[in-house]
This record gives structure tokens, sequence and C-alpha cells, in this order.
């Protein structure tokens, strides 16, 4: 009886979450004020959430049937769009410096520590983030602390304006760039050393399997995911072509909000 109650109140809390993302997302389509402090608070509860080990439990305990399942596809798809409103947001106020930084984006400097392991990048590197967002706090901490040239692209044309603009503001003595293309029309493509996936990029295998023939044999790709109960915040692991990629390293950050698999090509 106490599972069932468990698990009714585990729902109760998704539930909760997707009308507040809901919410959020028709005011920013509307063109009405986002509160952004009640946004970032949400995000961060939802991060919370997510790195709780009792909820990984009542996730394990849930019947994954047909109905679940619409669920956690909104609930993934928009709490990412959120964030990207999150990040636009923050881009756009940057100029206000008493701005305190969110829990969500703690995190996410957290695991950027942790994202190569003990393949280190250096200043000789070359680093392709793919997803890079309005926001591009990976390029930036990259490049500022090994001095490695970075670049990023993301298909959304506003991210990566208003992500040239924090790049400005913030690391303009800095070797990044940020465009609106595709990994094909990248041309240093060949050159790139290292490449790291955003959890929320959701054709992120698709774009994998097109950089084995784009890019040179040591490539070495950061792929961020999240399953179980992170699935919600991220695009989960997938089957890869056994005849292309092999998974060097797979590592599990149990208090960050996505895990960090690294592939290599089968030569």
């Amino acid at each position: 009886m106490r599972q069932v109650k468990d698990i009714d109140a585990f729902l109760k809390k998704l539930h909760y979450f997707d009308k507040k993302f809901k919410l959020f997302i028709n005011q920013n389509n509307d063109h009405l004020i986002v509160e952004y402090p009640e946004l970032c608070g949400i995000i961060d509860e939802y991060s919370s959430f997510i790195i709780n080990h009792d909820n990984e439990k009542q996730w394990n305990n849930l019947d994954k049937s047909i109905e679940i399942l619409p669920l956690v596809e909104n609930l993934r798809s928009n709490s990412s769009v959120c964030i990207q409103i999150m990040e636009k947001h923050r881009a756009l106020v940057l100029s206000h410096e008493n701005e305190e930084i969110t829990d969500y984006f703690r995190n996410i400097e957290d695991c950027i520590e942790k994202e190569f392991g003990g393949f280190q990048i250096t200043s000789q590197s070359k680093v392709l983030l793919v997803g890079s967002g309005p926001f591009p706090i990976t390029l930036l901490m990259i490049a500022e602390r090994t001095g490695a040239e970075v670049f990023g692209i993301d298909i959304d044309n506003e991210a990566v304006q208003l992500g040239k603009h924090v790049v400005n503001k913030l690391g303009s003595q800095l070797s990044i760039q940020i465009d609106n293309k595709t990994v094909r029309e990248l041309s240093v493509i060949k050159q790139i050393t290292h490449i790291i996936f955003s959890s929320t990029v959701s054709c992120k295998y698709d774009i994998l399997d097109q950089l084995y023939d784009l890019t040179n044999k040591d490539v070495l790709i950061a792929m961020r995911y999240g399953n179980g109960l992170k699935s919600l915040f991220n695009y989960p692991m997938q089957e890869v072509d056994e005849h292309k990629w092999y998974i060097k390293e797979k590592t599990v950050h149990p208090q960050s909000v996505f895990d960090v698999i690294l592939y290599q090509k089968v030569q």
C-alpha cells in the first residue's frame, strides 16, 4: 500500500512539472513576461528531483505503460525548451553583474569538469560542441582552462547570435567560434580532436553516424545522455553501429543531471 502511495505521489510530481513547463512555454510563445526567478526555481527543483536516489527507486517501480510514455516525452522536450528560455534570458541580462548562478548551471559546470575523464584536452586540441545553446558555458570553460581552440554549432540561429554575444562579453580573448551550421558544413571537421554532444540534442545518434566518415580516425566523442530517471531531462543512450563506434568509457555521475559515454572509431 505504501509503495502505491509513493508512486502516486511520484506521478503527481511529474504532472506538476509538466504543467509548469507548459505554462512557461506558453507565456514565452505569447510574448508575455516569463518570471525568470520562478523559472530558475522550477529548473533547479527538477534537477534535484532527477538526481534524488529515492525518486530513482520510484521510477524503477513505475509501470512504463503506454500512458506514461507521452508524459516522459513531454517532460524531456518541454524541460529542454525551458532551459533554452532560461539560457537566452541569462545571455540577454549578462550585463547585470549581480545575477546569481542557479543550481542548474552549477551542476552543468561540475559535469564539465568530469567530461573526458583521463582523456585530457590540451592547448593543441580542437573541440566541437554540438548544440552549443545561447549560453555556451562549456565552450567558455574549456577554452579558458585548456587554451584549446573550440567550436560550437546550433540549429537555433537566435541561440547562435546570443552565444556569440556571451562569448564577446566573457571570453573575447579566447579562441571560440560559434556557427549556425551542421557537422557536414563545418570546414574544420577533419581537424577536430574532441566532440561533445549536448544531452538535449534529440538526433545526436544520427549525427554520430554521420561523423564516422567526416572525422579523423582518432577523434574522441563525449556523448552526454540520461537513462532511467535522467531520461526525463536527457535523451537516453542508444545502440551504435558496432562496425563504426565502440564505447571507450562510460561514466555515471550520480549527482549530475547527465552521464557521459566516450566513443571512439573502430579501426
